[in-house]
């Protein structure tokens, strides 16, 4: 038949006898159907799984020293806007030494500005010798030391400062809070396990695994396909990076999706996404023409 087979579609599972089979009469051949199997023009699409992720994550935890949290603003899922505050630490400690320090730089400051008017009036009378050069060098060493103090509780205050600006943790950049560990009460500690995760808004990804064979055939800036669990549309967007690596386990290799930051794209999510590599002219089975067995899959011909 010009080199197209039929196959042939088994319509009775079982073969039926004859009253008369059991004096030797044959059994009827079974009764069958057959189609003719022509190529149609198919895509050939690589597939593979994965998950919505925030293309930009940030861990936030506690920087300087330890202390407990005193309170938290902010939950997971909330959209915050850089340098927003997400929770405080206690500040029991360190805001007392800063007013302390601020009323000392005061009083450093007017101190400072008592030594130099007297250091400028013995200046201002030395030709006269109403002053011996000795009381104004007195003068002018009192003033020098005034002046350094104040650089000194200035250089203080500035620390302390900052020990208090880090009591409050901050949005490092426009985004979503991913994930939130802290706990009001809980003591933060510098490198320890992270606060709050957040995501950068506006980068949302799939990061999927693809099988060994097919990471060949995908290159970047090819469209993908992601479905994501739940979601009853698909979402459309570009391969941005594909693995340099194969897992020696898995036999799998890495690829990211850049997708649209859409409220239903949500990190953690479960995805599965679909790459068009080309099409071509293959045979097409009916799925009732595929038998299976332990050995495998399988069809009838007719000859």
């Amino acid at each position: 038949m010009g080199g197209i087979a039929l196959l042939a579609i088994f319509g009775l599972l079982r073969t039926f006898m004859f009253s008369g089979a059991g004096k030797g009469e044959a059994s009827p051949p079974p009764l069958v159907s057959v189609v003719t199997v022509e190529p149609v023009e198919l895509a050939d699409v690589v597939t593979f799984s994965g998950a919505i992720a925030a293309r930009d994550e940030a861990a936030l935890s506690a920087e300087g020293e330890s202390a407990r949290v005193a309170a938290l603003l902010a939950e997971v899922g909330d959209r915050v806007k850089a340098g927003t505050v997400l929770a405080k630490l206690d500040t029991s400690l360190v805001a007392p030494q800063v007013s302390s320090l601020e009323a000392s730089l005061q009083e450093s400051k007017a101190n400072a500005a008592v030594a130099e008017a007297e250091f400028r009036r013995a200046q201002a009378v030395a030709n006269i010798g109403a002053l011996s050069a000795q009381e104004i060098e007195r003068r002018q060493a009192a003033a020098i030391a005034a002046e350094a103090r104040v650089k000194v509780v200035s250089s203080q205050l500035s620390e302390a400062q900052a020990r208090l600006r880090r009591t409050e943790i901050r949005a490092p950049f426009d985004g979503i809070v991913l994930t939130r560990a802290a706990e009001v009460g809980q003591l933060a500690s510098p490198g320890g396990a992270p606060l709050f995760r957040i995501g950068r808004a506006g980068g949302i990804e799939m990061r999927g695994n693809i099988a060994e064979r097919d990471l060949p055939r995908v290159s970047v800036g090819q469209v993908a396909r992601v479905s994501v669990t739940g979601v009853d549309r698909p979402f459309v967007g570009k391969v941005r990076l594909i693995g340099a690596v194969i897992d020696a386990q898995t036999r799998l290799g890495s690829v990211r999706i850049d997708l649209p930051a859409e409220r239903d794209l949500r990190p953690g999510a479960f995805a599965r996404g679909e790459i068009s590599v080309g099409s071509g002219r293959r045979p097409l089975l009916p799925q009732t023409a595929v038998m299976s067995d332990a050995t495998g899959n399988y069809v009838y011909v007719v000859d």
